[in-house]
């Protein structure tokens, strides 16, 4: 998930660990985490990030001016800049809302927006900025700045304006997040349907899903999170899927000998098409055109 789970369960507001501007040139950064989640906002140049993905690859984001990262706490991520950048970062929790100021989940009841951005679930959120955010954001600095030079911020993150600060910048971020979702999600279903075109189309080749991404000019990173989300299955188990369908069909209609059919649909190991198959079917290709067989010769009595 995005944010804890105390953060829609409870009473609790934001409260700020850590922030600092920072110019960055021509460094990589190792595997890091957080106990807060992190906002990084890039306000010049480019970088990379990479975020740590179970069971898998990390995925690899860029970021370029205007554009900001949320990372939920506790998840593995690296900078990479090859370049130079300048960042604007804020790490922080949550604390018990104090007397007078709205909780998180006060606000959530009231901003649908906000509700679906504490629980989203995705480890991490990037997004393109109108400058409304940074502003906030910003705004969110210079009093915790300030508060930090006078002595005034206590352990439990700040003040009454703090909170204001964060839960505008909190709101920002959802109503930003909403909007891009709102208007990505035709954009996202062409896409998928483009996926799915290259690899009807190509599924007899030794293709992967890095190669149906590069067919739609996508970051792989990019097009898996899009196409689990659209389709409910990830590019690879879509592929499978289809060439099993393909391989059922030939079993079924043609006499290709089966020791070809797992070049007809583009798995080259003869082995590995064999358990395949058999996970998705649960049988053999011998047993499944031997039983088709069987079913065809029975119809073939009855009539």
């Amino acid at each position: 998930m995005l944010f804890p789970a105390v953060a829609w369960a409870e009473d609790v507001r934001p409260a700020a660990y850590a922030y600092y501007f920072r110019q960055w040139n021509a460094f990589d950064m190792p595997f890091h985490r957080h106990d807060s989640t992190e906002i990084m906002y890039l306000i010049r140049g480019s970088c990379r990030i990479e975020v740590a993905r179970d069971g898998g690859p990390p995925e690899d984001v860029t970021l370029s001016h205007g554009e900001f990262i949320v990372v939920a706490a506790g998840v593995p991520h690296r900078l990479i800049v090859e370049g130079s950048c300048r960042m604007l970062n804020v790490e922080f929790g949550f604390a018990t809302s104090g007397a007078g100021v709205p909780s998180i989940r006060a606000l959530a009841r009231e901003e649908k927006a906000l509700a679906a951005l504490l629980q989203a679930p995705v480890t991490y959120a990037v997004l393109r900025d109108p400058d409304e955010v940074y502003h906030a954001l910003r705004g969110l600095v210079l009093e915790l700045d300030a508060l930090d030079a006078g002595g005034g911020r206590g352990a439990d993150g700040g003040g009454p304006l703090v909170s204001l600060l964060f839960a505008q910048l909190l709101i920002r971020i959802a109503r930003l997040r909403d909007e891009a979702e709102s208007e990505a999600a035709p954009q996202a279903e062409l896409y998928v349907r483009k996926c799915i075109e290259f690899m009807r189309q190509h599924y007899d080749r030794d293709i992967q899903a890095k190669d149906v991404a590069a067919a739609v000019n996508l970051h792989p990173g990019y097009v898996h999170r899009l196409f689990k989300s659209q389709s409910g299955r990830t590019i690879t188990e879509y592929l499978t899927g289809l060439r099993m369908e393909k391989a059922k069909m030939l079993l079924l209609r043609t006499d290709i000998p089966i020791a070809d059919i797992s070049d007809y649909v583009g798995v080259g190991s003869r082995q590995y098409f064999h358990a395949l198959f058999k996970r998705h079917t649960g049988m053999t290709p011998v047993q499944f055109r031997q039983t088709m067989d069987a079913h065809r010769w029975d119809d073939g009595e009855r009539r």
